[in-house]
């Protein structure tokens, strides 16, 4: 009677045992395999000769965290075919909006006229997409690769001067001295130059003056360029140690041509004497 109790209350503890480990384990196995390990684990069916045995191992975090890639940002250009929106809201290559439409109408569209798709804005509802040109594109990413690098870069000081075009030499030359001592600082200037009324003064000549007595440590960071009807606008920095090494040799080298014409001319006049 004693046997049979034990056989008994062995096989109620079996199937326990086997209830809670499929549990145990339905609520695990879903889990990312990598931030789990197991231990194996064994389940003998009770045999009247021999005891029951189960053994099962709890699981342990590795302590690996997962770090989700950033979603990269494409860069502009032609998305080809590869919408995956059903409606879009699409501007043609002058600029116009063509309204809401099935991306298949606005393939249908870019087949036609022979345009590229490029997504505008993504994080909107509907995502708007462009009709554009390759010429067009390419204008497009040339501005945004200029418009990036003038930027400043994070953690670089960018200062700010303007001035008109009609500026007496005095100041001309006080101005240059603030903007030289911010370059030494490695901040970079961007110098904003204003037409005068009356004043026939080339304002990318006045750049070119700066940069010239700036040269041994500045170059142009954006090259000078209108930015509207009458203002002018640069932004200088500081040379790289490449750039000032390779400075330094033009210098030397220009130097020693100088020498060498001046000698040439020595040896000249001194033939017709």
């Amino acid at each position: 009677m004693t046997a049979l109790c034990t056989m008994k209350y062995l096989c109620q503890a079996a199937r326990n045992e086997s209830r809670y480990a499929k549990r145990f384990f339905g609520t695990l196995l879903p889990q990312t395999a990598q931030k789990w390990l197991f231990s194996p684990f064994w389940i003998v069916v009770p045999d009247p000769r021999k005891s029951a045995v189960f053994e099962l191992t709890h699981p342990y975090c590795t302590g690996e965290k997962s770090h989700a890639q950033p979603k990269s940002k494409a860069a502009f250009g032609s998305v080809g075919r590869r919408i995956p929106y059903r409606i879009l809201h699409v501007i043609n290559q002058d600029g116009e909006s063509l309204g809401n439409m099935h991306r298949a109408e606005a393939l249908r569209l870019m087949d036609e006229h022979g345009l590229k798709l490029v997504l505008l804005q993504e994080n909107v509802e509907p995502p708007v997409y462009r009709l554009m040109t390759g010429q067009q594109i390419h204008e497009e990413q040339l501005k945004r690769a200029e418009k990036k690098k003038a930027s400043p870069k994070q953690g670089v000081v960018q200062k700010e001067l303007s001035f008109s075009s009609a500026i007496a030499k005095n100041d001309l030359e006080t101005k240059t001295k603030q903007i030289a001592q911010w370059i030494d600082k490695r901040h970079h200037v961007k110098v904003t130059i204003r037409q005068a009324k009356g004043s026939s003064t080339d304002m990318f000549m006045l750049f070119d003056q700066i940069l010239e007595t700036v040269s041994e440590k500045a170059t142009y960071l954006s090259k000078p360029k209108v930015a509207r009807e009458g203002v002018s606008t640069c932004i200088f920095r500081h040379m790289s140690d490449k750039e000032l090494k390779e400075h330094q040799k033009m210098e030397i080298k220009k130097n020693n041509t100088v020498k060498k014409d001046e000698n040439q001319d020595l040896k000249s006049n001194e033939l017709h004497q």
